[in-house]
């Protein structure tokens, strides 16, 4: 039985991408097989995984747009036990193209219903708004991950993404869940941190990992050689965090 995880919050610059990409990549080196899902028309999980996102013939987009299957756009092993259905920018007119198609919410659904059961995990790394695109990754998922850094604005934008989540529950997907908050940039050394982390906790009644993502310079320099963190370097902080996640998501949270 496969789980889907959309990874969303509309602020742009909050881990997103770092986190499909490496929390992929360390549920797969735990044995399981992964499907990541790029919605974002930026491609950055795309790139993350050493794919050249603008040589592609089929994308997200053409499935999206029904020119292709999604076997067709599909590049199985991008690491060992991780798939990926790529984006690129042509995404980003996906929004104006689906106006008028009659149950677009549905249509990375009703696409990934035909794979699902090959896959332990799917993956799905939303763009930084609430669109069209977020909506059908929220209408496929079982649950969403919410990155948010640790920063004095954290909590903006974080009602109008559960006030997000409950209206897709309520009108499309009424299994849909908050899978957890996930910290990230989080800086030890620094107080702001931990009233962020004590700010979040007070105000919202959700599950928070115990997990959390330092600031690490190897997280940040492992998108630019196209290789997750756990190959580029097993033994950094941002691996240990991501093993440590991936080993929570198995477990349930506990």
């Amino acid at each position: 039985m496969s789980k889907v995880i959309a990874v969303a919050n509309q602020k742009g610059g909050v881990g997103k991408t770092t986190t499909a990409i490496n929390l992929s990549s360390c549920l797969a080196a735990k044995g399981k097989k992964v499907l990541v899902i790029d919605m974002d028309p930026q491609g950055n999980t795309s790139s993350g995984f050493g794919v050249n996102k603008n040589e592609l013939e089929n994308t997200i987009y053409e499935l999206i747009l029904g020119e292709c299957t999604i076997e067709e756009c599909l590049i199985r092993d991008v690491v060992d036990n991780v798939s990926l259905i790529p984006a690129n920018v042509n995404l980003a007119a996906a929004e104006i193209e689906l106006i008028d198609v009659d149950r677009k919410e549905y249509i990375l659904k009703n696409e990934v219903d035909w794979i699902k059961d090959r896959f332990d995990y799917i993956v799905i790394d939303c763009p930084p708004s609430l669109s069209m695109l977020t909506v059908n990754a929220m209408t496929t998922a079982d649950s969403v991950l919410v990155p948010i850094q640790c920063e004095y604005y954290a909590l903006e934008g974080l009602s109008q993404l559960i006030h997000t989540v409950n209206l897709v529950r309520e009108r499309l997907n009424p299994t849909l869940d908050i899978e957890g908050i996930l910290f990230t940039m989080y800086d030890s050394r620094t107080n702001l941190s931990s009233q962020v982390v004590e700010n979040v906790k007070s105000h919202l009644d959700q599950r928070i990992y115990k997990t959390m993502i330092p600031r690490n310079i190897r997280l940040a320099e492992a998108p630019s050689y196209g290789i997750p963190i756990n190959l580029y370097d097993p033994r950094s902080a941002g691996a240990e965090s991501y093993m440590a996640l991936a080993e929570e998501v198995i477990n349930g949270g506990n």
